[in-house]
């Protein structure tokens, strides 16, 4: 429906110039066979009169050719000593002048006096709307072939410009593999054809200039739309950039604008993720090709890294053996490049493990394996008698605390239970006996 709606409008668009241009033709024509629309192909000549003109030949012949015509009513001529004088009534200014013309070029005729009048049409005569509106008609019937021939290359150009595009796709195939340039060079290629069948309708039509404009005036359109739709240009280029360079492809896993996700399509305007959490996010165009692009699917292999503390009693060298074996165990993690489990920092109560390992990012889910090793690290190292302490602050009494009981005399106890448990008082005691 979409389709059949745009080219209808583009019918009518197209229909317009036309109809306009057999209306001017058509009242081009008129005003050189005519002296006005009332006036009938009325036209003047020289005018003889037989024998010597004289003034009652010179009035007799002028009143019957006003007569003739119609046009004039309460016609009066006089005529003395070669001069004329018109009377009467016409119903336009142009039949005026014509009167006094047909005087001028009468024989033996001196001068003219026109003092024909022209009747003031009443406000609710409709008689000239209705003249134009016939003539309107006759120019629409007289058009209408036209009007048919340019429909039948209108929707032969437009078949012609489907089939170019789906020619185009088919031939593009294998050529070029970016879905995105394909529908781009094929959508040009068909408005190209559909181009050329407006060119032949406007040049059938006798509007020459017009279609040279259409096809010269191409660029400067496109240029005036650049500028007026920046931002969507601008899309719309990237999208042409990155359909060539081809930084990623469908279901690729990729990192643009700190959003992780999955490809799922590239248009002419935005790239669509789906992010890891199920949500589909749109970036423009112009921002993923100006932005640092990571793509975890371009490589095969992901390396992942986890860090895992021991204690700083425990063996550095068993720590990392055991974490080896539990790498080379699992069948998700690669031999190829080699896993590496190396001591990486000091921290407040454990020595830093830092443990590097190479996984297939197409045939495993990188946070399924990462948890997996996670989960058998912690259970290995637990089994081996290797301490994996938090950061909480101990405090080590290497030599002992020795602790004294001191008697109290009868009175102080009484007083000692008399008295509430003071939680600060006894801190103190505590630090006074650590000190």
């Amino acid at each position: 429906m979409k389709k059949i709606s745009l080219s209808l409008l583009l019918i009518g668009i197209l229909m317009l110039p036309l109809v306009f241009a057999q209306s001017s033709d058509a009242g081009d024509e008129a005003g050189e066979e005519t002296l006005s629309p009332s006036s009938e192909n009325l036209q003047v000549s020289s005018v003889k009169v037989q024998g010597l003109a004289q003034d009652g030949e010179i009035r007799k012949r002028i009143e019957n050719i006003l007569k003739a015509t119609g046009r004039f009513t309460n016609h009066e001529v006089r005529v003395e000593d070669g001069v004329v004088f018109l009377k009467g009534q016409t119903q336009s200014k142009e039949l005026k002048e014509w009167a006094g013309e047909l005087a001028r070029k009468t024989q033996d005729v001196a001068a003219v006096a026109n003092q024909i009048e022209v009747a003031v049409p009443s406000i609710w005569d409709f008689h000239p709307a209705w003249s134009r509106l016939l003539n309107l008609w006759r120019e629409i019937i007289r058009s209408l072939p036209l009007f048919l021939f340019a429909l039948f290359i209108l929707a032969l150009s437009a078949g012609a410009g489907l089939l170019t595009i789906k020619g185009s796709k088919s031939f593009f195939q294998d050529r070029i593999h970016a879905k995105l340039l394909r529908s781009v060079f094929a959508g040009a290629l068909g408005a190209l054809v559909m181009l050329t069948g407006v060119y032949i309708i406007l040049r059938v039509s006798g509007l020459t200039q017009l279609a040279l404009t259409v096809v010269g005036g191409t660029g400067l359109v496109g240029l005036a739309l650049g500028i007026a739709f920046r931002d969507i240009s601008e899309n719309f280029l990237a999208s042409i950039f990155l359909s060539v360079q081809k930084p990623f492809e469908t279901n690729d896993l990729v990192e643009i604008s700190g959003i992780t996700g999955y490809v799922q399509q590239l248009n002419m305007r935005t790239t669509v993720l789906m992010s890891l959490d199920g949500n589909l996010v749109q970036i423009p165009n112009s921002v993923v090709y100006k932005s640092n692009i990571r793509n975890f699917t371009a490589n095969v292999n992901r390396r992942e890294d986890i860090v895992v503390g021991i204690g700083y009693d425990d063996s550095i060298n068993k720590a990392q053996e055991v974490v080896r074996k539990v790498l080379a165990n699992n069948p998700a993690v690669l031999n190829d490049p080699e896993p590496a489990v190396l001591a990486d920092s000091f921290g407040k109560a454990t020595i830093n493990l830092r443990i590097y390992f190479w996984l297939n990012g197409r045939e495993h889910s990188w946070l399924k394996v990462r948890s997996s090793v996670i989960r058998l690290v912690k259970l290995a190292l637990q089994k081996n008698g290797i301490s994996m302490p938090d950061e909480a602050r101990e405090i080590i009494f290497p030599e002992g605390v020795s602790v004294s009981m001191l008697e109290e005399s009868p009175e102080k106890k009484r007083d000692s239970r008399s008295k509430r448990w003071n939680p600060c008082k006894m801190e103190r005691i505590f630090y006074d006996l650590v000190t």
